[in-house]
């Protein structure tokens, strides 16, 4: 058995910064106006070499708590404003911090650029609710063993941490089995972003699983990465329409699905009279697309509300069930229709 390696504590960051415990408490709670910059930027680099983060109890204690929760979103600005569901999300977990007499803080993890540390360390968040997880997330994996309050929106396999999700899988073969049933047989996949995204990658095995129910192959030409946006959306169905002509589409993003209509439409087809589409979130916005979208109702509210009511629990030392599963349906609208014969 292996011995686990002690947490680092901020005495440790004092003696290898050469200060005080009192300065690094004053560095890492962001009350540094009176510390000259030479000495906090050496507490910073002290607590970074150690993978050092504040005790959110013990902050707690001392009344430094910050009574905020950061909602971390783990995509680019830009993709983060073309995400129709996101308001959605943020009122659910507004409506539960409030109710605490907490405030919520929005952040962009993209990767390459901040990471959780910087977060944690500048004593901005008391808990964080990531969504959109990616397969390869280290540090977000040891900011959890750490025991810093973390409810994932989404899920991420091996990482022990609460995890607030729809059945991704179950919801996309829904999807396509509505397409299969309706007489579609060269149906074409397009995700909604690439497959390092534990949610694109569920959804295409949805996909896949479908076909296979059915006894249909899954051919590797019929799909396509999108990437959050409808530009994506709509480069990805091109490239599908350049190899062959499926008769449907699951796609799974209704923002993506704008622009992969856009495609299909300048290949000179008809939706659904020549290409059935399904979508999936349905945003506001999807029942007035030209013709309304067939899609995946996503309770966006209901999973802001569970994850903020979550993370909460976890500030407070109460039990947090490990896995929440909140139900989809499917919104029938005008863009499947039966395959023509």
């Amino acid at each position: 058995m292996t011995k686990s390696r002690r947490r680092p504590t901020s005495a440790d960051v004092a003696q290898r910064a050469g200060v005080s415990r009192t300065t690094v408490s004053l560095v890492l709670n962001d009350r540094s106006e009176s510390i000259p910059e030479t000495t906090r930027r050496r507490v910073l680099d002290a607590a970074t070499a150690l993978g050092y983060h504040p005790d959110h109890s013990a902050r707690g204690l001392a009344g430094g708590r910050s009574q905020t929760l950061a909602l971390v979103l783990r995509q680019s600005a830009e993709q983060v404003a073309g995400d129709a569901l996101l308001a959605e999300t943020l009122r659910g977990l507004a409506t539960a911090a409030r109710s605490a007499g907490f405030r919520v803080l929005v952040e962009t993890l993209s990767p390459g650029g901040p990471t959780y540390g910087e977060l944690v360390r500048s004593g901005r968040a008391d808990g964080l609710v990531v969504s959109g997880p990616m397969f390869d997330d280290p540090e977000l994996a040891a900011l959890v063993a750490e025991g810093f309050p973390v409810v994932i929106q989404g899920h991420l396999p091996g990482v022990n941490a609460p995890s607030v999700d729809i059945d991704n899988v179950a919801s996309a073969r829904l999807a396509v089995t509505h397409l299969i049933e309706r007489g579609h047989r060269a149906i074409a996949c397009v995700t909604n972003a690439p497959l390092t995204y534990t949610a694109a990658s569920d959804r295409l095995a949805g996909y896949r699983e479908a076909l296979a129910d059915a006894s249909l192959p899954a051919d590797p030409a019929l799909v396509a990465a999108g990437d959050f946006d409808a530009a994506s959306g709509h480069r990805a169905m091109a490239a599908i329409l350049a190899l062959g002509r499926p008769d449907a589409v699951f796609i799974a993003s209704d923002v993506v699905a704008l622009g992969a209509i856009g495609a299909i439409r300048e290949a000179g087809l008809r939706v659904p009279e020549d290409v059935s589409v399904v979508g999936f979130d349905d945003i506001p916005l999807a029942a007035f697309f030209d013709p309304p979208l067939t899609t995946i109702r996503l309770p966006a509210h209901e999973l802001g509300l569970a994850a903020g009511t979550a993370v909460l629990d976890l500030i407070a030392g109460r039990d947090v069930q490990i896995r929440t599963l909140l139900e989809t349906q499917i919104v029938v609208r005008s863009s499947t229709a039966e395959r023509a014969t």
